[in-house]
């Protein structure tokens, strides 16, 4: 099912599938979400929980038991349930079941929150701990912007160098390797790696023809620039706040040595979120 909010700046519509974005519209009638694409990429903004990336085998282990999970985890793969709507605001729910605990074995409500105030869509993710133990869990976003790959960048507020991180041939993160302008291109393998990753993202912005997309992202202390590789302009790149690091040849295997990853007492809940500006040309 497809849901709407809207106001005088910007019509936005979230699928029930994911909780995930599947179009922001400006004033004009302007489409800013990636559309997906079966040559490209078929997906839009998949929220990444409770795991973000890939996996080393596919495996994480908790407490020295080994568990398989999808890449991203699966939240984005999940119906969720529409718990409140308003003209300007949705929420949509995940709670976990018996299928969710054989590959994490968490009780949890996962709420998801989009709401309009002006040209600002603000989206928050609301994680609560139901289970009698501590709660561990990654959060990340995944959303893709319409974009010339070829022509516009993405600037980090704020910075004027980044420190990427580099990756191995299997795609597994290696620590910090290379210090670029913070005003990126957007082809990760201009840097020879599938995804450009760095810390303290804080505000990014991306620059395309239409107008300005920026990311305000300040409860996640991480950030992936993403487009798929291709000897073709793809048409959209992504920019993924993430609150814990993809898998890593530097980190352990247990779930709790991956850097960033949220805990979360029985009982206790946190939110995050970050605030995506359309900021079209006239």
């Amino acid at each position: 099912m497809i849901y709407t909010i809207q106001n005088q700046h910007l019509t936005v519509q979230i699928e029930d599938l994911g909780a995930q974005l599947a179009s922001i519209q400006d004033a004009r009638g302007r489409e800013f979400l990636w559309q997906g694409s079966p040559e490209s990429w078929n997906r839009r903004a998949p929220i990444l929980f409770p795991i973000i990336g890939r996996l080393k085998d596919s495996t994480y282990q908790l407490d020295g038991v080994s568990y398989k999970m999808p890449n991203h985890g699966f939240a984005r793969d999940l119906v969720f349930e529409a718990v409140s709507q308003s003209g300007q605001a949705l929420s949509l729910r995940l709670d976990s079941s018996e299928e969710t605990r054989k590959v994490y074995p968490f009780d949890f409500s996962l709420t998801v929150t989009y709401t309009l105030e002006e040209n600002r869509l603000i989206k928050s993710h609301e994680v609560e701990n139901k289970s009698d133990r501590e709660m561990l869990y990654e959060l990340g976003a995944h959303d893709g912007f319409r974009a010339a790959v070829s022509q516009d960048a993405i600037q980090v507020e704020g910075m004027e160098t980044v420190r990427l991180y580099g990756m191995d041939q299997d795609n597994l993160l290696t620590p910090p390797d290379r210090e670029v302008s913070a005003r990126l291109p957007l082809t990760p393998m201009t840097y020879g790696r599938d995804t450009m990753i760095f810390d303290n993202p804080g505000c990014a912005r991306l620059h395309t023809a239409q107008g300005e997309v920026v990311i305000s992202a300040q409860d996640f202390l991480y950030m992936g620039v993403w487009t798929p590789d291709r000897p073709f302009d793809t048409g959209f790149v992504c920019i993924e706040p993430w609150s814990t690091l993809p898998d890593g040849t530097f980190m352990g295997r247990e779930l709790a040595d991956k850097p960033g990853v949220r805990r979360l007492s029985p009982g206790q809940k946190e939110t995050l979120l970050y605030t995506t500006s359309i900021c079209g040309t006239n």
